[in-house]
Parts: C-alpha cells; sequence; structure tokens
C-alpha cells in the first residue's frame, strides 16, 4: 500500500473527483485505526482503509449507512460518493 497522505488524497479526488479537486485536503486531529481521514472542503472527509484488511468495511458502511441514516433520531454521515483503488 501507498502511504495515505494529503499527496495521495488529491491523485486520487484529481482522477476520480475532479468537481472536488478545488477543495483543500487537510487531515482531521485524530484518525483511527481502521481507517485514514481526511477533511475535504469545509463540509466532506475522505476515509481510507488504513490496511487491506480494512477495505470490506467500505461496502458495509456504503450499504448501511444511508439506510441507518433514515431510522435514528440522530443525525449520522452518510456517504456522497465512493471511490476505486487506484494506482495513484
Amino acid at each position: 500500500m501507498h502511504p495515505i497522505n494529503v499527496s495521495l488524497v488529491e491523485k486520487l479526488i484529481q482522477e476520480q473527483f475532479p468537481e472536488w479537486a478545488h477543495l483543500e485536503v487537510k487531515p482531521v486531529k485524530f484518525s483511527g485505526h481502521d481507517n485514514r481521514t481526511f477533511h475535504l472542503g469545509d463540509e466532506m472527509s475522505v476515509r481510507l482503509p488504513s490496511e487491506a484488511a480494512y477495505a470490506p468495511q467500505v461496502e458495509k458502511e456504503n450499504k448501511w449507512l444511508p439506510i441507518l441514516s433514515k431510522e435514528l433520531s440522530l443525525p449520522i454521515s452518510t456517504p456522497v460518493a465512493k471511490g476505486d483503488p487506484s494506482e495513484a
């Protein structure tokens, strides 16, 4: 795996979501163990699995978060896009 840093996230955004390439990428202050998280502009975030073993969680989150967001009484984040593995 490539080191997960701002440069990698910027390349992935440029490749896969050029409509958001103008937004600033900044690391979050505290990132988790399973994912590395970055701010994308002021309203979005980018989460990348820290190891290949954590990649299946992405599919689960993309399936369940939109469903749960409609059923829970508190707001939760929902995915707006899902990228693909890249050689970036």
